[in-house]
Order: structure tokens, then sequence, then C-alpha cells
């Protein structure tokens, strides 16, 4: 993504939520600090296939994961956004990408990790503590700002979890890209919230505010970006996004 286009979306994104870009950027630094001494990867170490799925933690996650576990899934790039991880080990399956701001079941990204997992790793102002605490016990990471970017820290634009895995598959090339989980509503799930006591439960407004702009965010990359993407969710209608079934799916 261009960065001058980002950085208008960031400026937004700063304005409506209250967040400091000073405290985003020195986030970002330390993250590259870590990752001097552990050797971080950039995006040429990181293989991608054309067709991509991206893993969200919405409420269709599991259904989703079920029904696409009838395809050859070794014709895809499997992409998890923090927590779905945990859904994607439930079901015996390891993504090959994990995007991550650490906020997700962490025992379980770590496990993944071990398994192979490639990890991209995000710095913003309020997950300093869980930068110290896990990065330097990470393999295979490639770390990322929204803010400018340092070092061996990339912006490859994107907001949350979800809608950055799309921009960052965009920018390894992928061509095809599936979104599973992906809903966008109301409801958030144990996969995004693992200290949840209920599977379920009602988004409160700052979440729901998030995946307002994680939304547009996959829109305006569906209108202004060479990939094509589906949508197996079940939740909101998004623009330019086309809703396909799992026997469509299979004849790509």
């Amino acid at each position: 993504m261009n960065l001058v286009i980002w950085f208008s979306w960031y400026k937004e994104i700063l304005d409506e939520f209250g967040f400091i870009r000073d405290d985003d950027e020195k986030s970002a630094l330390m993250l590259n600090k870590v990752l001097e001494s552990s050797n971080s990867l950039s995006p040429a170490d990181i293989p991608i296939k054309d067709m991509v799925i991206v893993f969200g933690a919405g409420p269709s996650l599991k259904e989703n994961i079920r029904d696409l576990k009838n395809l050859c899934l070794s014709d895809f790039t499997l992409i998890a956004a923090d927590g779905a991880t945990t859904a994607l080990l439930e079901e015996e399956l390891i993504p090959d990408i994990i995007v991550t701001d650490l906020d997700g079941k962490m025992e379980d990204i770590i496990q993944a990790n071990r398994n192979g997992s490639f990890l991209v790793v995000h710095a913003h102002g309020n997950n300093s503590d869980k930068i110290m605490e896990y990065v330097s016990r990470l393999k295979r990471v490639l770390g990322t700002t929204q803010s400018t970017p340092v070092g061996n820290i990339y912006n490859f634009g994107g907001f949350t979890d979800g809608d950055r895995a799309l921009f960052f598959a965009v920018e390894l090339g992928a061509k095809i890209i599936i979104l599973a989980g992906m809903d966008f509503g109301g409801v958030v799930t144990k996969y995004s919230r693992p200290d949840m006591d209920t599977v379920e439960g009602e988004a409160d407004e700052i979440k729901i505010l998030k995946l307002k702009y994680a939304k547009r965010l996959v829109e305006w990359l569906a209108g202004n970006e060479s990939v094509v993407i589906f949508n197996i969710s079940h939740g909101e209608k998004l623009i330019g996004v086309e809703n396909i079934s799992i026997d469509e799916l299979m004849d790509l």
C-alpha cells in the first residue's frame, strides 16, 4: 500500500480513537530493538502462494474451518489473525502465517510458531509490555507498525489483525484471498477475547468501531489493489467482495 494513502487513514484512526502517534512509534522502536538481537525477517523471507485464506476470529470461524477442511488446503497459504490461531489448532491445522499484536492466546501462538508458523508481530501504543515479554521467545518474526517504518519494522497498511493480514498478503503477492471468520458484526468470540467466560458475547463500542474500520479497509483493498477477494463468512456484505460457497470455492 502507498504509505501516503495509508497515513491519511492513520490520521483518521488516531483522531477517532484518541491514540497517540508517539506511543506507536516508541513501541515500534522497542520491537525493532528486540528483533535486532533475534534475526528478524523481511517480507522476502516469507513464502506465499497465489491463493490465501485469511482467518478472522468472528462467529463464523469454526464452521468455516470445518468446511474448508474439505478442500486441498496445501493449495493455499493459511494466515491466522491473532486469536484465530487457537481455533485452527483445535482443528489440527497449523497456520502458515500468524498476524498478531500479541493479545490472542499466547500459548497457542507460541505452539504454532514452534511448529513452523511465521509471525508478523505488530507494535502499537499499548502492547509494548507484551513485546518485551514474548518476542524474544519467538522465532521467524517480521515486525510491523501502523506508523513510520523504522529499521526492521515495516508498514504495509492495515489497522486490526484481520485487515492487516490482507494488506500483508497483498504485499507478498497474493492473487486471490478467501475470508473465513471475518464477520465484522457486533458479536465477539473467545478467539478474539481469550479472557471471556463465554464462547460469544456482545462487542463493546470500541470493538465495534475497530471492526467498522477493518471493514472499510478491506473494501478499500478490494477496490484499489490487484487482488480478488471472496468471503465465506456469514457476516456483513462487503463492497467489492463476492460472497462464495464452499462448493463454488472448490471450482476455483
